[in-house]
Formats: C-alpha cells, sequence, structure tokens
C-alpha cells in the first residue's frame, strides 16, 4: 500500500520504513506532493496526529499516515507534552529543546526524574475518513543530568528507558524499534488494520 507519511523528519521516516516496509506498506514522504505541514493546533496527540494525516490525505488524494509524539516529565507536569518538538519555540532544533528540558530539570532529584515517551499515529484513508485507524504507545524511562550518545534525534540523549543504563542514542537502531513508543504505536496499528 502506497502511503503519503505526514513528516519532514528524516528520521521518522526512516523509522517507519524500517518498520513497515516489510509488510507492504511503501511510504512517500509529503514534501514528494510540495506539501507543507498543517499548523498543530490540536490539544492532544490523537487531535495533532489526525490533523496531520487528513491534510495530506487531502493535498495528495491518497492514503496518509501521521504520528504526533512527545516527551511528558512528570516533574514537569507532562510538560513539554504536545509541545515537545517546539519546546524552545517555533523553529527550535533538538538542542535548543534538550537544553531548555535540563535547565528545568537541574535541580529535579534522580528520583523524581520519571518520564515517557508517547505516541500516536492516524492513518486516513481519505481527507474525510469516517473511521480513521490509531495505534498508540507508550515508553517509561527516565532523565538524564546530560546527553549520552550519537544516535535517534530529538530528546533521545537525554532519555534512558526503564531498566536500561543506556540513554535511547545509545541503542543501536534494532533495539530502538523493539521497544519505543513509536515501533508499539506501529505495531498496535498494524494489529488493528489486520483485525479489521
Amino acid at each position: 500500500m502506497r502511503i503519503v507519511l505526514a513528516t519532514g523528519n528524516a528520521g521518522k521516516i526512516r523509522e517507519f520504513s524500517d518498520m513497515l516496509g516489510p509488510f507492504g506498506f511503501e511510504f512517500v514522504p509529503q514534501s514528494e506532493f510540495g506539501i507543507e505541514p498543517p499548523e498543530e493546533t490540536g490539544e492532544t496527540f490523537e487531535d495533532n496526529a489526525l490533523l496531520k494525516a487528513r491534510h495530506a490525505a487531502a493535498l495528495s488524494g491518497l492514503p496518509a499516515m501521521a504520528d504526533d509524539s512527545g516527551l511528558e516529565v512528570d516533574a514537569l507536569g507532562g510538560a513539554p507534552g504536545v509541545r515537545s518538538a517546539r519546546y524552545a519555540g517555533e523553529g527550535a532544533g533538538d538542542l535548543a529543546n534538550i537544553k531548555k528540558l535540563l535547565e528545568a530539570m537541574q535541580a529535579v532529584p534522580e528520583a523524581a526524574r520519571s518520564a515517557r515517551f508517547r505516541c500516536v499515529i492516524a492513518l486516513a484513508r481519505t481527507a474525510d475518513d469516517p473511521s480513521p485507524a490509531f495505534g498508540r504507545g507508550i515508553w517509561e524511562g527516565v532523565i538524564l543530568r546530560s546527553p549520552r550518545g550519537h544516535g535517534g534525534f530529538g530528546y533521545d540523549p537525554v532519555f534512558s528507558p526503564r531498566g536500561e543504563t543506556r540513554s535511547v542514542a545509545e541503542l543501536a537502531a534494532a533495539e530502538k524499534h523493539a521497544q519505543s513508543h513509536r515501533g508499539s504505536a506501529l505495531r498496535d496499528l498494524h494489529a488493528r488494520l489486520r483485525s479489521a
């Protein structure tokens, strides 16, 4: 199935292709259709994922898949949450977001540094699909005191999964896919599509 992937994030495109390519999904980034992402006005990950998927489906005429994911830090009341990619401001990059997070967490003791990555993936077969499919995944862990590793993207260098001593950025790609919130959400979505 040929699906427009509603993201410009090269890391996400690679992960989706790695994980769902073997099941017969061919992903085409929305940039190939000249599609600019919509403003993410949703208040939940579900809202934003569906908004992006419907937008890409409307402009491409193909089924579209989008994810919305982010980091929820307990000591920060769940922030940055749906604003994870824009935590340090519109257009801020990974380094700026990590810097702001570590500054906010500076006085937080080890026992209170719990956090999770949350991901929701929406598949809209058409722009007005009355029953879009969703997949959901969560990855529990803690926020480290400083970045470690060179893999992954986003907050990966400062997030250590539960039961791990390494950061996500220190995991091999296959290890990350097997454990991650996005991997869990993709497997959840795939299971729902098979059962439907």
